[in-house]
Parts: C-alpha cells; structure tokens; sequence
C-alpha cells in the first residue's frame, strides 16, 4: 500500500493602501518622520480585532502621537510590526 502524505498550506496577506487617510508626521518613539493614520480611521482601513488594537495601545506596542487638531494618530511603522509579529516572544 502506498504512503499518502497530507500538506496544508496557509497564508496570510496584508494590502495597504495609502491615500488621503495617512499623513506624514513625526513619530516620538520611532524618532523620525513617518506615515500616520489617525485612530479613528483605524477600523476603517483594517479589519483588525478591536480588542487587539486596544491590547497594543495599552501597552505602548502601537506608537501614538498627537495631531495639531488635536485627534490621536498611530504609526503605521508600528502597527506594520504589531500586526507582522502580534505576540512576540
């Protein structure tokens, strides 16, 4: 009788699309200047988990800064890297 060999491939993919809702502005952690969505757009762009994002924005995982009107913006630097290694070791 012949051996079978079952393989399961899966993937995962990330399309970001830079447009009006991204800025660019300085980061305080990253020190540089660097693309920045503001967090009230962020359910819009993603379809993050909710409760995941607060996780990382409690934590200091996401990089936040404050815009000149006074809204909340998050690095996209730093979400690229939360989202690309969500629990790191």
């Amino acid at each position: 009788m012949a051996k079978q060999t079952k393989i399961t491939i899966e993937t995962d993919s990330l399309l970001i699309l830079r447009g009006r809702s991204t800025s660019r502005a300085w980061c305080p952690l990253c020190a540089a200047e660097g693309e920045m969505i503001a967090l009230e757009n962020l359910g819009i762009l993603s379809n993050l988990d909710r409760p995941a994002v607060e996780e990382w924005l409690n934590s200091g995982k996401l990089h936040r800064a404050q815009a000149a009107d006074g809204s909340e913006l998050i690095c996209l630097d730093s979400l690229l890297a939360r989202v690309r290694n969500p629990k790191p070791s």
